[in-house]
Order: structure tokens, then sequence, then C-alpha cells
């Protein structure tokens, strides 16, 4: 049965730069492409990116069968080191990753995160 995930990081890029590349390079390290008809063939997620003073924070939830978890994680962190996506326009944004870890799903995220585990 799947459960849900939640997966932080932070990334530097440019104040004009699309914050939402990132979390579609993660859609597409999980399911191939950003483009795709649902359900999420592997792990269904969601990816919440703000911009702050830091960089531009990104907060992924996931959903994945317990054993599948670390390697979702791993997945979502190679997208992220690799530092740029090719847009369906053929823009190229770019970022560089300054920190990434697992988090607990808050008390806020646990409806949406057993709707991602639903499928």
């Amino acid at each position: 049965m799947r459960q849900a995930f939640a997966h932080e990081a932070l990334v530097e890029m440019p104040s004009d730069a699309d914050i939402h590349a990132p979390g579609a390079a993660v859609t597409v390290a999980l399911c191939g492409h950003w483009d795709h008809p649902p359900p999420c063939p592997d792990a269904p997620h969601h990816t919440a990116a703000v911009r702050t003073p830091d960089g531009v924070r990104l907060r992924i939830l996931f959903a994945t069968e317990p054993p599948g978890e670390l390697p979702v994680r791993r997945r979502i962190e190679e997208a992220l080191r690799a530092g740029w996506l090719r847009g369906p326009d053929g823009t190229v944004t770019r970022w560089r990753l300054l920190g990434c870890n697992a988090s607990s799903v808050t008390a806020a995220e646990t409806a949406h995160g057993a709707r991602l585990a639903d499928g």
C-alpha cells in the first residue's frame, strides 16, 4: 500500500528564471515527461516552489510503497542536482542545488498525501 512522504530542497536560480522548472525536472525523473496523462506511473507527486531570500524552496510530496521511498528520493535529488531543464519552448532554465533532505509530511499535507497515495 502506498504511503505519503515529503522531500525538501533549496535551489539557487536567477530572479527571472521559471521557479517551476525544478519541479518539472522532478516530474521528468519520476514520470518520464512533465506532460503525461494521470496517474503518475511510479510515484504520484506534487511540487510546491516558493522564492525566498535564500533561494527557491521546493517541497515535494510524493506517494510510493515504503520500499520505494529511498529510490524515489534518489531520483528527486538526481533531477535537482542536474541543475537544468529544457522547457517546451526550448528555453533552458538553470539552477544550482544548495541542499536537499527528507522531511515529514505535515498535518496540513495529510489529506493531499492520502489522495496521492490513492493514486
